[in-house]
């Protein structure tokens, strides 16, 4: 298991990296918020420690970049900023958990274990349901009959299917669609107009997509779906 380790504090990285190690993890460590960036969008990695207080790029910026490119890596934040609105902007930045300093490391330990089996990371091609799924020819199928997707729309997918059980909130809906040149930028408004087509799209393919409000969209299986 492939560990980045944001942290700036020497004494702590180095005993931090040490119990991580022996834990099984392969740990790099990042001094500072610009090799973290760097680190994370050209190596593979299979988790993330990230401190929020980071020199040169904050711990909040790294995240956000990063989510754009990598949406299902699995990141926990760890920081000593514990205020309700501190840890609300790094669940919103795309923190997939968030732990305060001080810690204990067992806790720590418990928490990077839960979030490695929360992730299921979709391959290049997958079945879900009644939906298959291939990104190599980014083409997709409902019951067998294929899905007529514009570029958002197939983006939209993609995402909700790498952070699927995850929700994915509007501001990663566009970073990734910033990332796209095929279509202009068009506000957030535009995001419920695709969701509603997608909805549409996929209401035999045995998935839903639910708003959770406030925070975003979580694709899950219709069984799972509250009423």
């Amino acid at each position: 298991m492939n560990l980045l380790l944001a942290e700036d504090d020497a004494i702590l990285s180095d005993a931090l990296s040490s119990q991580l190690r022996e834990a099984g993890f392969d740990v790099e460590h990042a001094p500072n918020g610009a090799v973290a960036e760097y680190l994370l969008l050209k190596q593979p990695f299979d988790l993330a420690i990230l401190d929020l207080g980071l020199p040169l790029v904050d711990g909040l910026t790294v995240l956000k970049r990063v989510r754009a490119a990598k949406p299902a890596l699995p990141v926990l934040v760890l920081t000593a900023l514990d205020s309700l609105d501190d840890r609300v902007a790094g669940l919103n930045a795309g923190a997939d958990d968030y732990l305060t300093k001080p810690f204990d490391f067992p806790e720590l330990e418990a928490r990077l274990r839960a979030l490695l089996r929360r992730t299921r990371p979709i391959g290049s091609s997958a079945e879900l349901g009644h939906l298959s799924f291939d990104r190599d020819t980014r083409r997709a199928a409902v019951r067998g009959e294929p899905l007529d997707l514009s570029p958002r729309e197939w983006m939209l997918l993609d995402l909700l299917l790498s952070q699927r059980d995850k929700v994915v909130t509007k501001d990663q809906i566009q970073q990734a669609w910033a990332l796209d040149r095929t279509e202009a930028a068009s506000g957030t408004n535009s995001i419920e107009v695709y969701i509603h087509r997608l909805r549409r799209k996929l209401e035999q393919s045995g998935l839903a997509i639910r708003t959770v409000r406030g925070l975003g969209y979580l694709l899950e299986a219709e069984a799972e779906t509250s009423a």
